[in-house]
């Protein structure tokens, strides 16, 4: 049995955390359009007869009914495939939800907040979703499977082996619970980081989310494609996001300038589908203004620059003068003289103190 499993498009996000560039927003949520429709081509040229959408499918705060429209008319393309939404904490199956007042294609099948089975003909396809922005209360630990000769199909979104208070807010699932109660693939959704095939047959599986939300979501991003039996189950991950989001360092302790650090990243090679975040690293020797740097870039595909970098002090100089924080570097020096393993230990307590000497 073949089936595509996505996860975490949120659809319509506004992306306003990412950066301030303008139109990069827009272009994002292009590029969720064409993600999904390769999900959809995908389906139609290899006859895939199930989709699983484990959740977050859609922004509840910013969906607009025309990119409803949008994807219902992609499944009305997939007329042969069953596609099972279990909707999540980003698109909860609430009163005015889409999931409960529009009309979707007769092969979307949505699950509210009740676990409950769809029973085909070889398989059967559980699954329960979100009915509020927090979900705690579900019954799956006293579900049984119904028929357990035939092909058993969990779709949730939640946290596995939630470990703090934060994430049981998000309908925390027990691990052991799922293997115990022998599904034969438990699509999962709500977790944007790729898991599958981390340990021999895994059968619980996040795909991480469909498209890169930003900086935090490195890599490729894309669909899991299965292909299930009872005593045997093949995972791929096809990638179909067209952006990559990469952060690339920048070391500025031998700049002497902002021009010349402008030059330095000018003269970089940077990839068209990449979107990439500066992080400026070392010692430097000049105020960095970053407003000024992003004036100087060419490069639109650079959309955010964060300075990690620290004041490059004239320690020896310092430590001369008849000041406390001299005779502060003059003893950190020393220490440094008489415990070289100690170094980077000793650096990170000169810069604390010259944070707390320069206020």
């Amino acid at each position: 049995m073949k089936f595509v499993h996505i996860a975490d498009m949120h659809f319509d996000t506004s992306f306003t955390t990412l950066t301030n560039k303008a139109n990069l927003g827009d272009t994002r949520r292009l590029d969720q359009r064409l993600a999904f429709n390769k999900v959809i081509d995908y389906i139609k040229e290899n006859k895939i007869p199930y989709l699983f959408i484990a959740g977050d499918f859609y922004e509840h705060e910013y969906i607009r009914l025309s990119t409803i429209e949008y994807i219902n008319n992609l499944f009305t393309e997939i007329p042969d495939t069953q596609v099972f939404i279990s909707p999540g904490n980003h698109d909860p199956y609430i009163k005015d939800s889409f999931y409960n007042k529009y009309y979707w294609s007769e092969n979307v099948h949505i699950f509210d907040a009740k676990l409950s089975v769809f029973e085909q003909e070889d398989i059967d396809v559980y699954g329960y979703g979100f009915d509020d922005f927090y979900y705690t209360n579900c019954d799956l630990g006293n579900t049984e499977i119904k028929n357990p000769d035939k092909i058993n199909i969990l779709v949730a979104h939640g946290t596995l082996n939630a470990s703090n208070t934060l994430e049981k807010e998000y309908n925390p699932i027990s691990e052991k619970m799922l293997e115990d109660k022998g599904f034969d693939y438990v699509a999962l959704g709500h977790i944007h980081k790729l898991d599958y095939n981390t340990k021999p047959n895994q059968r619980i599986v996040y795909p991480g989310s469909t498209v890169s939300m930003g900086f935090d979501e490195l890599g490729e991003h894309g669909m899991i494609v299965g292909n299930i039996e009872k005593d045997k189950i093949e995972l791929e991950f096809v990638p179909i996001d067209n952006k990559e989001f990469v952060v690339k360092e920048i070391d500025v302790t031998d700049t002497l300038d902002l021009e010349e650090l402008a030059t330095i990243i000018n003269s970089i090679e940077f990839s068209e589908n990449i979107y990439y975040k500066i992080s400026l690293i070392g010692r430097r020797n000049f105020e960095i203004d970053l407003y000024k740097l992003n004036k100087l870039l060419i490069n639109g595909n650079i959309i955010k620059i964060k300075d990690y970098t620290k004041l490059n002090y004239d320690l020896e100089k310092i430590s001369k003068e008849n000041t406390l924080k001299g005779l502060f570097v003059k003893e950190i020096l020393q220490k440094m003289e008489e415990n070289p393993q100690d170094e980077e230990i000793l650096q990170n307590a000169l810069d604390i103190g010259f944070e707390i000497l320069d206020k």
